[in-house]
């Protein structure tokens, strides 16, 4: 399949800019691909679309104030995004610059952060200080790091609202956002009903937001992310099977890490990183529902949720939801895929 496959027409004021007053107020779009329709709904009835005994994954991991602002001693402005914290003094970052700093070039972040470019990485810089961790710098100093189609600065509540209600491990720097929606009420009542809950660690990067280059997306190399898929959580997958009932991936994120600790053919804890490429034609092996929310033209999640619903079915969905005026991408409305469809025939 080709890049232009997975494009569609989005007008700008569909994107979700801002969070709703209340995570649980967004809509619902239930795509079952076994019946071949949609249908729209609330977030609020994914309680009567989830079974007693189902187990519902989510990715428990936690957003960092991962932008700072700042300048080169020499002078000339930069903005640094975080792409992952190595240690307390070392970290790999994006660097935007009118001239990209050499090794050995001091830094001054947010007027308070003094650190040193010590060597490239490919398209990432090693940032390098010895002041505090760099997470306590980063809690104390960094900005939300709002996605780039959010046209505004972040604000003090993103660092609440950009962060799932379960949240308990620092390290991504963009959010799970299916897991956005759900808030504690909503939790309890699905616990008290007898679904299950299990959780998975995958550290979102900033590279989730770099574009496929090229129409063949075959040649598509994706960025590696930090996953950690637990002995309990492999135990809780097979103890659902036994009782005849879905796994259930909250968002692509969990989605990928499931499918990373099953490469083999058997689902296995897991720990480490995945550049696992799920399009058209792909075998799903551990999930058998998906809650997303609505992803970017011709980006791999896209792809992600073609392959598990149909590439057919979600361009109409989508059609659909843009007639009906969705809120799209993070802070926009969700979509239930009741059941994986069959592996399609690229």
């Amino acid at each position: 399949m080709q890049l232009s496959d997975f494009d569609y027409q989005l007008p700008a004021q569909l994107i979700a800019q801002a969070p709703l007053a209340e995570r649980s107020d967004s809509r619902l779009l239930l795509v079952d691909p076994q019946a071949g329709r949609y249908m729209d709904k609330l977030f609020t009835d994914l309680a009567d679309l989830i079974e007693d005994g189902d187990l519902l994954v989510f990715n428990d991991t936690r957003v960092i104030p991962a932008r700072l602002f700042g300048q080169k001693k020499s002078g000339g402005k930069i903005e640094v995004m975080v792409e992952r914290v190595l240690d307390d003094e070392t970290l790999l970052a994006h660097i935007r610059a009118s001239k990209a700093p050499k090794p050995g070039t001091g830094l001054i972040l947010e007027n308070k952060i003094e650190c040193t470019m010590q060597a490239r990485e490919g398209d990432l810089f090693v940032l390098q200080q010895d002041s505090r961790p760099w997470l306590a710098l980063l809690d104390q100093y960094g900005h939300v790091p709002l996605p780039p189609y959010i046209q505004r600065a972040d604000a003090n509540t993103d660092r609440e609202r950009y962060q799932t209600v379960f949240a308990s491990n620092p390290g991504a720097v963009a959010a799970p956002t299916a897991g956005l929606h759900f808030n504690h009420a909503t939790l309890e009542s699905l616990q008290g009903r007898g679904v299950m809950f299990a959780h998975i660690t995958l550290h979102v990067g900033a590279g989730t937001f770099q574009p496929v280059r090229g129409d063949d997306i075959d040649s598509h190399v994706m960025h590696p992310e930090r996953i950690d898929v637990a002995a309990s959580v492999v135990e809780a997958i097979k103890q659902t099977r036994q009782r005849g009932r879905r796994v259930i991936a909250v968002g692509t994120t969990v989605v990928r890490s499931l499918e990373t600790a099953a490469a083999t053919g058997k689902l296995l804890p897991f720990q480490g990183e995945s550049t696992l490429f799920i399009k058209p034609g792909y075998a799903f092996k551990t999930i058998d529902a998906m809650l997303t929310n609505f992803h970017l033209p011709k980006s791999t999640l896209l792809m992600l949720v073609s392959a598990f619903a149909g590439t057919d079915l979600i361009r109409r969905a989508y059609a659909h939801a843009v007639t009906e005026q969705y809120r799209f991408f993070s802070y926009g409305d969700a979509m239930f895929i009741a059941n994986r469809a069959e592996a399609e025939k690229v």
